[in-house]
């Protein structure tokens, strides 16, 4: 089992010293080289110290792990850092402006980008393949079809993709698709964002959605629908991460609808499982991974199109780090899901174990009588429950929670009054304070307190109760 997952934009000389450094540690008898080396293959040599290092990543030889970071190398684009406002003196510089602007790149994604694009038409409109099919000149596409499958622009992106991934609501866009796909574009085209093992695909361009809450294409289901009659792979994993654990709510199920109409959960995983091989889960471990997302936010529809697939409701997926590990069942009994978790055992889902049955308790509201021991392994099993239940708004759980010993200025990225604060759960984030929570707590990533967070979210009600303590003027 591997026991570490590659980096963003992983490089080969990373791992070389990595295993010089493990076959010096192990010739000096360190425990913790010497325990890597029992797991996965004894050590004497630089070669073996390789095997060890690429093991340990998932992959069965050193070979094996360069060809990946060969292909991370083919496929790896930053988009996100692509800067504009910079000289726009040669209608060239004009164009990547026009088509940095136009399109979702994950970084500082904003509507007002695309407000700004339109600006550049309809001059750069015809400036090159990337651009006419982003402004939707189909006539011009026509022309120059010959570049359907051509990398370039800014993003060395297909045109393909850059269509799928623009936003400024352009006429033609699915016969434009259509044509590039009739002369050679490919439906499977993408890149790796960041060198990251998941692809953003053409698919993922569709979708929208991610981190930022994208909106998704204006012909999302036509141009789905298409990429995927064309052969796009279903078993699309950054689509399925977009529209579900990497998003906010609210939820819909039209990409799961399609995707498993067209074989989600099935095949070999189409051609970025073979790049990826190890570093991309397979199809099955994406429909339990939504199987477990779904149980968790209480979304029954997407419970009862996975579970009609067929799959194990034990099933764990690729244990995402935000589910610390808990079963389906596990989440939506606790949650208090009840015809999830009535779904999920009817299906032969294992019944909670003593730890859970003490979280369900707590979510209730209720301060269940358990000894320290007891207490103390269900602190260590989740100490991120807490975090959960103020971004919910689980106002009753908070107490029961901190008794338990959950601590309430916990920080993971960011502490409980920061979540509660950004989705507006004022009551929480009052109760929050009342049990002790910092409200002048910041986070390690944006330097953030519970007021800016509440801010950056348009909660006006909690922003007015965190100045007002600020100011002496509210209530703890």
């Amino acid at each position: 089992m591997p026991t570490r997952h590659l980096p963003n934009d992983p490089h080969l000389d990373h791992l070389r010293k990595q295993a010089k450094r493990l076959l010096a540690e192990v010739q000096a008898g360190d425990p913790a080289a010497v325990a890597l080396a029992d797991e996965f293959h004894p050590v004497s040599t630089l070669a073996e110290a390789q095997l060890v290092i690429a093991r340990s990543y998932g992959f069965p030889s050193w070979p094996r792990i360069v060809h990946h970071l060969e292909l991370v190398g083919r496929y790896s684009r930053s988009p996100h850092r692509q800067s504009v406002g910079g000289p726009l003196d040669t209608p060239e510089q004009r164009a990547d402006e026009f088509l940095k602007l136009a399109t979702l790149h994950y970084g500082q994604d904003d509507p007002a980008r695309q407000h700004a694009a339109r600006s550049f038409l309809p001059e750069v409109a015809h400036s090159n393949i990337y651009t006419m099919v982003v402004a939707g000149e189909i006539d011009a596409v026509r022309r120059n079809l010959s570049q359907a499958r051509d990398e370039g622009g800014p993003y060395r992106w297909e045109p393909l993709v850059y269509l799928t991934y623009s936003r400024i609501d352009a006429p033609n866009q699915v016969e434009i698709a259509r044509l590039l796909l009739e002369n050679g574009a490919d439906p499977n085209a993408g890149y790796l964002w960041q060198g990251m093992p998941s692809p953003f695909t053409a698919l993922t361009g569709v979708f929208g959605r991610g981190e930022g809450d994208q909106p998704p294409h204006q012909n999302r289901v036509e141009l789905a629908r298409l990429l995927l009659e064309a052969g796009a792979d279903p078993n699309d994993s950054q689509t399925m991460y977009n529209c579900g654990p990497g998003c906010p709510p609210p939820y819909d199920d039209v990409h799961l609808e399609l995707l498993l109409e067209f074989g989600l959960g099935r095949g070999d995983g189409g051609p970025w499982h073979e790049r990826m091989t190890t570093a991309h889960p397979t199809p099955q471990q994406l429909l339990e991974d939504e199987l477990v997302f779904a149980s968790s936010e209480g979304l029954l529809h997407r419970v009862e199109l996975v579970l009609a697939q067929g799959i194990d409701p034990e099933g764990r997926g690729t244990e995402h780090p935000i589910f610390c590990g808990h079963r389906a069942y596990e989440l939506a009994a606790v949650q208090g899901h009840t015809e999830i978790a009535e779904l999920l055992r009817a299906h032969g889902a294992a019944p909670l174990d003593d730890v859970h049955e003490v979280y369900a308790a707590a979510w209730r509201g209720e301060s269940p009588t358990v000894d320290a021991a007891l207490a103390a392994r269900a602190v260590a099993r989740n100490p991120h429950l807490i975090m959960r239940a103020a971004e919910t708004g689980r106002t009753e759980a908070l107490e029961p929670l901190q008794r338990l010993g959950f601590d309430v200025n916990h920080m993971a990225g960011a502490a409980p009054i920061h979540r509660a604060a950004l989705n507006g759960h004022l009551a929480t984030v009052q109760r929050l304070v009342e049990l002790g929570a910092d409200p002048e707590l910041r986070d390690p990533s944006y330097d953030g307190d519970a007021l800016g967070w509440a801010e950056h979210n348009h909660q006006k009600a909690v922003a007015n109760y965190l100045r007002g303590l600020r100011l002496g003027t509210g209530r703890r």
